[in-house]
């Protein structure tokens, strides 16, 4: 699965999901920059500070990714994200609008940076994070159920419009990982869906990067566009 000397742009990269991904495309032969409000505290990518919801910062954080890796961006990784829990008739509008500024329109202004290079050189990936809960739906968690639907929406629109022009848009819908934004779920939500899980535990980060190396190789990348992968521990069955 080739990547060898693609530029690579892994946002929200400094740690879980995110993290693995930009590691095993290092691995892998990539160059990668990480985008993140903040760096990994081992300084092992290099990173880029931004802030997915500010316009003006992701146009920053582009354009200095494109000076570090010396050209267009050719792969985007769009991993940034928030999670929390409440129950819709208790949730302010500053919870819902804030999960959905950070899970969906970061996905959105930082794909529209990418995707016009891309398709002006007749290549590219981009590969966004959703989530199972996009596709089936959780209590506690309509904001976030609701952005990461809208990334699957969105990845299958985008690909409609630039697949022709050789930028191959596609999704992955984990189920739970054990990341720091799981850790921080309400201890019996955690039971409850580890007994509803065919495989029976939630999946580690390292298991979901290598859906993000197919999407973003040749050739095993190459017939998939609009796609949503599901690392999900049987969650999902489709």
């Amino acid at each position: 699965m080739q990547i060898d000397n693609r530029r690579a742009l892994v946002v929200g990269g400094s740690g879980g999901i995110g993290r693995e991904i930009a590691d095993l495309f290092a691995q892998s032969g990539a160059s990668v920059v990480v985008a993140d409000r903040a760096a990994a505290p081992d300084g092992s990518h290099k990173h880029v500070g931004i802030d997915v919801t500010d316009e003006a910062s992701v146009r920053r954080a582009i354009a200095e990714a494109r000076e570090i890796l010396g050209g267009d961006i050719e792969i985007l990784v769009n991993s940034a994200g928030i999670l929390s829990q409440c129950y819709a008739e208790e949730m302010t509008l500053e919870e819902w609008r804030r999960t959905i500024d950070v899970d969906l329109t970061g996905v959105f202004l930082v794909s529209r940076e990418v995707v016009g290079p891309m398709a002006a050189q007749g290549w590219g990936r981009i590969i966004n994070i959703a989530s199972q809960l996009g596709i089936k739906g959780a209590p506690m968690m309509t904001h976030y159920a609701a952005a990461k639907a809208g990334v699957i929406a969105f990845t299958k629109s985008l690909a409609l419009e630039v697949s022709g022009r050789g930028v191959l848009v596609n999704a992955i819908a984990p189920g739970p990982i054990d990341t720091q934004l799981s850790s921080d779920l309400d201890p019996e939500w955690r039971a409850k869906k580890i007994s509803e899980l065919p495989i029976g535990r939630f999946g580690k980060p390292a298991e979901v990067a290598p859906s993000a190396l197919l999407l973003a190789s040749e050739p095993g990348g190459n017939l998939y566009t609009g796609q949503t992968l599901g690392p999900n521990s049987g969650d999902v069955m489709q």
